[in-house]
């Protein structure tokens, strides 16, 4: 029993050690490493395992590290990998075998391999190159009911000969295109194109890559190619169908969204109130497509939304131009014939009130209207009243005269005469 129990310890110790991993096991630095351009802005990097390489059970990977035109590292277990990045400065690499599984392991010594940038004298590419793209509805077919327009410009090379030619395309996914419309310069050189279908996916993610090389007679020019996120320049389209309403004090605005695969919920909007009567702005920010104010009711108004992508479904990007103002409310002044009866009532009025107010100072309504003389008479004689007494036995009369004198009629009577 007890040899039996010995042979099988034995022979489990002998296959742990054939599991494990020796310690001098050293991993091989991959060989046949290339780096091919594929297409615009794209390049693929291709090695192979080392021939050499030990077989051991130990799975082994790959450190890839881009050297330019910008560090970047990865690993992997593939033999290839497709990079998209720019081209006119060159691009180098390097890669390493890596134990997947085990990192106690040391990793191989790392083997490089470099694309040279394109010939070219400096100072002769096109410079400051910027690109828009916008969205449209497709009125051709059912299949792809939007269409992306791409508009790009750039600016000559400072060193660039007066006969130089630039020439555009630009590439997403697998389409390449050549641009077919032009703007040039006053030397006819171009320096803006036009694609007003392309084949960009209106909502893709995938980078634009942008390439303008040129000729000339005179020199070799340097091409330049560039990437662009979709999001950071596509320009929403504005809002359709703004409308507004103003109910009293309460001004609301209401619009739809902009054309756009996208629904509703993906975009943001700025609404801008502008009182044309004070000249004040005021610019709001809302998420849905309805906006309530409290204003005045005797302003007009300017209205004006714009809108950009929401964060919910994309990275926000540009702002969408304003939408054409419309106008609500009234500030239009009465005109002068509805105003004239009020301003003459108010002028006469003022007039006669002063001139009552200068005759009682001045006393210039009794100087020019004097009273009129009373004829020369005893004004008492209107007020003597006779009375005759008659004694029974026939004595003399006795005339008793009495009269009444009036107060203000002796004071009349000596201001007359």
């Amino acid at each position: 029993m007890a040899p039996a129990l010995l042979i099988l310890l034995g022979a489990t110790v002998t296959l742990q050690a054939d599991l494990l991993p020796d310690k001098k096991f050293l991993l091989l630095p991959p060989v046949n490493f290339t780096i091919k351009t594929t297409d615009l802005a794209q390049v693929l990097l291709r090695w192979e395992p080392n021939p050499d390489q030990e077989e051991r059970n130990v799975k082994l990977g790959y450190h890839v590290k881009i050297n330019s035109p910008q560090e970047e590292d990865y690993e992997t277990r593939n033999t290839e990998s497709r990079r998209t990045t720019i081209l006119h400065k060159g691009f180098s690499a390097s890669v390493q075998t890596i134990p997947w599984n085990d990192h106690s392991l040391p990793p191989s010594s790392w083997v490089s391999a470099e694309l040279k940038a394109p010939p070219g004298c400096p100072g002769t590419s096109a410079v400051n190159l910027t690109c828009i793209t916008s969205t449209e509805a497709n009125t051709y077919t059912h299949l792809r009911p939007y269409q992306v327009s791409l508009h790009c410009t750039w600016l000559v090379g400072k060193d660039a000969p007066e006969d130089t030619q630039y020439f555009l395309y630009y590439r997403y996914g697998s389409w390449t295109e050549e641009c077919q419309e032009y703007s040039k310069d006053t030397l006819q050189r171009n320096i803006a194109c036009w694609f007003p279908r392309t084949f960009i996916n209106s909502k893709g993610r995938s980078s634009l890559a942008v390439y303008v090389n040129g000729s000339s007679k005179e020199a070799v020019i340097k091409p330049l190619d560039q990437l662009f996120a979709l999001h950071a320049i596509d320009r929403v389209n504005p809002p359709v169908n703004v409308t507004a309403e103003i109910e009293r004090t309460c001004l609301t605005i209401q619009w739809k969204k902009p054309v756009s695969p996208f629904p509703i919920h993906c975009f943001v909007y700025e609404v801008k109130i502008y009182n044309t009567r004070k000249g004040f702005s005021q610019t709001e920010k809302v998420t849905t497509d309805t906006f309530i104010a409290i204003i005045d009711d005797i302003s007009k108004y300017s209205i004006q939304v714009r809108a950009a992508m929401s964060s919910v479904c994309r990275e926000t990007g540009l702002w969408s131009e304003w939408s054409q103002p419309i106008y609500v409310g009234n500030d239009e002044k009465q005109p002068w014939t509805e105003w004239f009866p009020v301003v003459l009532m108010a002028v006469i009025c003022f007039l006669l009130l002063t001139f009552s107010l200068i005759c009682r100072i001045c006393h210039l309504w009794t100087k020019l209207f004097p009273p009129v003389p009373a004829p020369k008479s005893n004004i008492k004689d209107f007020f003597v009243t006779i009375n005759y007494e008659k004694s029974g036995s026939g004595e003399t009369d006795i005339e008793v005269v009495s009269y009444v004198e009036e107060p203000g009629f002796e004071t009349l009577e000596d201001s007359v005469f």
